[in-house]
């Protein structure tokens, strides 16, 4: 996917038809790689990357409102960017917006 819009601070990431429900994908938004997911509770949205060793996010199992690193099985609450279990640490979050079959993510300011 890619940016295809800019309003205020939100940033069009692609259609929400593209991300299967519970599966995620990656983006690259203003340089910074997000990882989208289509959770059973809406879409999410972090930071591409686990805290513990980089591992890609956006290939971990979703379930509920987490998901789970392929690399080492940390598990991240979508809603806090929180690890709550296999570590400690967090990562980014940023708001989801559907509209009309388009995601567009908030990065704030």
């Amino acid at each position: 996917m890619s940016v295809v819009a800019r309003e205020r601070n939100l940033v069009a990431v692609g259609r929400a038809e593209d991300i299967p429900p519970l599966e995620g994908r990656t983006v690259t938004v203003a340089g910074r790689r997000v990882a989208v997911f289509n959770t059973e509770h809406g879409f999410r949205a972090t930071a591409a990357f686990c805290p513990h060793r980089g591992g890609p996010l956006a290939d971990g199992l979703v379930g509920g409102q987490s998901v789970i690193c392929p690399l080492h099985n940390w598990r991240i609450d979508l809603d806090c960017g929180e690890v709550v279990a296999g570590g400690s640490g967090r990562v980014p979050v940023y708001p989801v917006l559907e509209r009309d079959g388009w995601l567009y993510l908030d990065l704030g300011g």
